[in-house]
């Protein structure tokens, strides 16, 4: 299980370069564009939360029937975490421990055609 989280972390990250990064979402968490769809990354206590908006960053993409994953590089160690789609437009992940500072976040997922993949440095 290792080895294929690294290789899906190597993969990713050279994708996530042509992403662009914004202030601060409506949730208080970092924005990355991709695909066209704003991506809002939101961490509490032992949750995650992934926001997915339309191409007019104001409309929500539904998410319900979908999937979506998240491989996290975290003081040394690499997990992987299933999202769950909640409404409207939300992936949501259990943590095992809150993610610590510098924790990095590759999320996941194919929503309205696309395939998204996204990276975030939890801050």
């Amino acid at each position: 299980m290792k080895p294929l989280c690294i290789a899906l972390l190597i993969a990713v990250f050279p994708f996530s370069a042509a992403a662009q990064v914004s202030k601060k979402g409506a949730n208080g968490g970092a924005v990355v564009v991709m695909e066209g769809h704003p991506i809002e990354f939101v961490t509490k206590e032992q949750e995650i939360t992934f926001y997915i908006l339309e191409d007019d960053a104001k409309s929500p993409t539904p998410t319900a029937g979908t999937t979506g994953r998240a491989v996290i590089q975290d003081a040394g160690k690499i997990t992987a975490v299933e999202l769950s789609p909640a409404e409207p437009n939300m992936f949501v992940g259990k943590l095992a421990a809150p993610l610590g500072p510098n924790a990095r976040v590759v999320f996941s997922a194919k929503v309205a055609g696309h395939n998204l993949q996204a990276r975030f440095t939890n801050n």
